[in-house]
């Protein structure tokens, strides 16, 4: 009974450190999705396209984002980045931890976005398109007007597994400094040494984040099919 009453004293005091950085989570995994989300579009764009060198940087970008581990990727940026800039310039470079983090997941992020896209894209019937330029539009007009609304409505599922998986992976930023969920609670665990309550805390605040953003995404992809219904 005094070690759960222990526990529960070291939970309540951590709580509102881990909220903290449950918080920051939010923004990192929120701003690199949307600068991922650009990204991987255009990669996707590219990937789909009849111009044999963007098909080949998109190809080599996403098969090297996705064959190495985001740790290395966070890694690279962080600290080789300003290492290669230092070697140029001779001069010294720092990037700001948080920084370095947004950048990396976004680029991470842009990787499997732009395979998501892509699928989605092709997953269009090809008379979508042929009507379209049966209709006058050009192959442009035809993709942002015709083909990517509809795109977007199939890709919502997977890009909210997406959204979930870089939300716990951003947890990799507590190596370079970045004070997001999982570092806050190692502060305290260096402090108090009481390690099993808060892991277990921190577990349960990415638990509730997940399974959150899970129902929201279930929501939006009943809605969306609703609506394809009523079309």
């Amino acid at each position: 009974m005094e070690t759960l009453v222990k526990y529960y004293a070291h939970i309540s005091t951590v709580m509102p450190l881990l909220l903290k950085g449950a918080a920051l989570t939010v923004q990192i995994t929120a701003l690199s999705v949307f600068f991922g989300t650009i990204i991987g579009l255009g990669m996707s764009l590219m990937k789909i396209s009849s111009n044999k060198v963007l098909r080949l940087i998109s190809t080599v970008y996403v098969d090297f984002i996705r064959g190495t581990p985001l740790l290395v990727q966070i890694l690279l940026i962080y600290f080789g980045i300003p290492g290669v800039i230092r070697e140029i310039t001779g001069e010294t470079f720092r990037m700001a931890p948080l920084m370095a983090g947004v950048i990396a997941c976004s680029i991470n992020s842009g990787a499997y976005v732009a395979e998501i896209f892509r699928s989605g894209i092709q997953s269009i019937d090809r008379g979508q398109m042929e009507a379209a330029r049966s209709l006058g539009m050009t192959k442009s007009q035809a993709m942002t007007n015709v083909i990517l609304p509809q795109a977007f409505k199939r890709v919502v599922p997977p890009m909210g597994n997406e959204f979930i998986i870089l939300l716990k992976d951003s947890s990799l930023l507590s190596v370079i400094g970045v004070h997001e969920l999982t570092r806050q609670g190692q502060l305290y665990i260096a402090a108090t040494f009481a390690s099993f309550p808060v892991y277990l805390a921190i577990a349960f605040v990415y638990l509730i984040m997940t399974f959150s953003i899970s129902r929201l995404v279930s929501y939006l992809e009943r809605r969306l099919s609703i609506s394809d219904r009523r079309d």
